[in-house]
């Protein structure tokens, strides 16, 4: 072997034991590892798929129109059911809707049609007008709950307090039977009861749904507004005269 031949192999020999070296020194763990010769490398890289429940898959969209119009007929009376015996609970506020308040909201308004639009003698206020406050009122405190930091969205309110008119919608009901009986103090003092009664309910069961969500030092100023929404309800209720 020449002398040429010498220096070329010695620096190959130089430069893998300085390789070698380098890798004990970095991978310090990689020196004593071998991989034997009749194991396979290898193989397909996949990604397990969880197996899904037929109720994942489920969609109310391959359901009949019969078990939907069902099953949202049985949550607005759970709904109902929560607003006549109120207590601290999240399901209206977890499971909003508006169908409920819509509902109560034209029932009250209809029962409160005095009498065509053109009368003089209209003992009610009109339709338009009883769904405009009703409304108009419920969204007023709505941004007044969410200006004082609830944390309520906005139309988990509007679904309790419209919610929380179904007891004076079954005050007007029953005035309403009253005034069939006629119009004296009697009829009055009874209509007194019942209302004063109601207005209290809805008070007390929208607020029991409202106020654990409001800064504790600021509850005061969310339930007067809800005071006097229900107060204005009643008033038209007790003050209604048929034509």
């Amino acid at each position: 072997m020449t002398s040429s031949g010498l220096h070329v192999a010695g620096a190959a020999k130089m430069a893998a034991a300085e390789g070698s070296g380098a890798g004990g020194t970095l991978f310090p763990g990689l020196a004593d590892v071998s991989i034997p010769q009749d194991i396979p490398v290898e193989g397909e890289i996949t990604v397990p798929v969880g197996s899904h429940s037929p109720e994942e898959d489920y969609s109310t969209l391959d359901e009949p129109v019969k078990d939907t119009i069902m099953r949202d007929l049985k949550a607005v009376g759970k709904k109902f059911v929560h607003v006549m015996y109120p207590k601290k609970s999240s399901a209206l506020l977890r499971d909003w809707d508006l169908w409920g308040p819509l509902v109560l909201c034209v029932s009250l308004a209809l029962m409160l049609q005095g009498g065509s639009a053109d009368s003089k003698d209209d003992g009610g206020p009109q339709f338009a007008e009883v769904f405009v406050i009703i409304w108009f009122g419920a969204v007023v405190i709505t941004l007044n709950s969410k200006l004082l930091g609830g944390t309520i969205s906005f139309f988990q309110s509007l679904c309790v307090l419209g919610y929380c008119v179904m007891p004076l919608t079954v005050a007007m009901l029953v005035c309403r039977l009253v005034l069939l009986a006629g119009a004296g103090t009697v009829s009055f003092i009874i209509r007194l009861i019942v209302v004063g009664a109601m207005f209290g309910w809805s008070t007390l069961a929208s607020t029991a749904f409202l106020a654990d969500s409001q800064p504790p030092n600021r509850k005061a100023l969310v339930v007067y507004p809800i005071f006097l929404f229900y107060f204005v309800i009643s008033w038209m209720i007790l003050t209604f005269t048929p034509q």
